[in-house]
């Protein structure tokens, strides 16, 4: 049976793999709606290529079709918050969501649980790190889980003490996969890991103390599960985000890959090292967020993406990202999670308070030049 389906962010990094999976079988999927950020140019070039689909752009757009579009599936790779309100359009009208849009998560985690609770509909993660936590976690028995792990690659920085004078070009290169400049940023300074942590947590109720983190640089085993009795359940798979891009868009089900399979004989030695908290501190500012509850994770998610957009401009010295967050984190008035205007309120009031702390140390860096 043909899958109607919508891509939100259709022009980003996630959006173009994603239309490459369904270009590899026209047979299973049928393209109704693409959504572009901003670049009309590129969405119009889309738009050529499969006519059939509307298209819209912008953050209004893409709530109007996840709301009100025919699709069996809504594909969200719209980068950062302003994706949120794209998600709970979609979960209200029980459409299934396919999330690569982890901020909604991070952002608005409880008001998402409590619309997927009520519509009763479907989440599936499109991250590699949570889409094989599903694939480990799917009919076992919760209570014979001890924990979760996520796998980090290290990023660009895995092994280089000194951050003090990285460049934007140093931090986007990174070593295993092709992403969009912000999550490339937050690779590197691992704070895509601290939100992953908040996004499992959301996705599978699992508390902060049972979520951990290992180093995998060679990046092909991306979660693991570790059952009571002592064993250990991985999900392994090339380091291509093709393979979750399309299980999410045929679950349940699945269907061969047009992409290179895993080769175990050809693989080398598989290595696994602690993360160092002190040199990632971004790591630990997600789980204090998360432990504190209420909005602090939309404040944080606020804060940093304000940071990476300032370090991307170069108007922010890369070691600094964490600093902001950190700062935002310590004046954030928390506010009710629990309703969108609430974690809007949140998130705008952070981006305030981010703003202002740049621009505070921008004058000290001038005035000690």
């Amino acid at each position: 049976m043909t899958r109607k389906v919508v891509l939100l962010g259709a022009t980003g990094s996630i959006g173009r793999q994603a239309l490459d999976v369904i270009r590899a079988r026209p047979d299973h999927f049928d393209v109704i709606g693409l959504v572009a950020g901003h670049d009309s140019e590129a969405l119009a070039e889309l738009a050529r290529a499969f006519p059939r689909a509307a298209t819209g752009v912008g953050v209004d757009a893409a709530v109007d079709m996840a709301g009100s579009s025919e699709a069996d599936v809504i594909l969200n790779a719209i980068v950062g918050a302003a994706g949120l309100r794209a998600s709970i359009a979609a979960l209200e009208s029980r459409k299934i969501l396919a999330l690569a849009n982890k901020e909604s998560l991070v952002a608005g985690g409880e008001v998402c649980r409590a619309v997927r609770s009520e519509s009763e509909a479907t989440i599936v993660p499109v991250d590699s790190e949570h889409a094989a936590l599903a694939q480990c976690l799917e009919g076992r028995d919760r209570v014979t889980v001890k924990r979760v792990v996520l796998t980090a690659s290290g990023g660009p920085f895995r092994t280089r003490a000194d951050v003090s004078d990285v460049t934007v070009q140093e931090a986007l290169a990174h070593p295993t996969w092709s992403m969009g400049p912000k999550i490339t940023v937050d690779c590197a300074t691992m704070m895509n890991k601290g939100l992953e942590v908040i996004e499992a947590h959301f996705l599978f109720d699992i508390d902060p103390e049972d979520i951990g983190i290992v180093v995998h640089p060679q990046s092909q085993v991306h979660a693991m599960v570790e059952l009571v009795d002592g064993s250990f359940v991985m999900q392994a798979a090339p380091p291509d985000m093709r393979i979750p891009i399309q299980a999410a868009l045929t679950w349940p089900d699945r269907l061969p890959s047009s992409t290179e399979p895993l080769e175990p004989r050809a693989l080398g030695p598989l290595t696994f090292e602690a993360l160092d908290e002190q040199r990632f501190p971004a790591v630990g500012l997600a789980y204090q967020a998360l432990r504190a509850g209420r909005t602090y994770p939309a404040a944080l998610n606020a804060a940093n993406e304000i940071a990476v957009a300032a370090f991307l401009e170069e108007r922010l010295a890369f070691q600094a990202i964490a600093s902001v967050v950190a700062d935002v984190l310590d004046s954030h008035e928390p506010g009710d999670a629990t309703t969108l205007d609430g974690v809007l309120d949140a998130d705008a009031r952070a981006r305030r308070s981010a703003h202002s702390v740049i621009e505070r140390l921008s004058s000290a860096v001038g005035s000690s030049s």
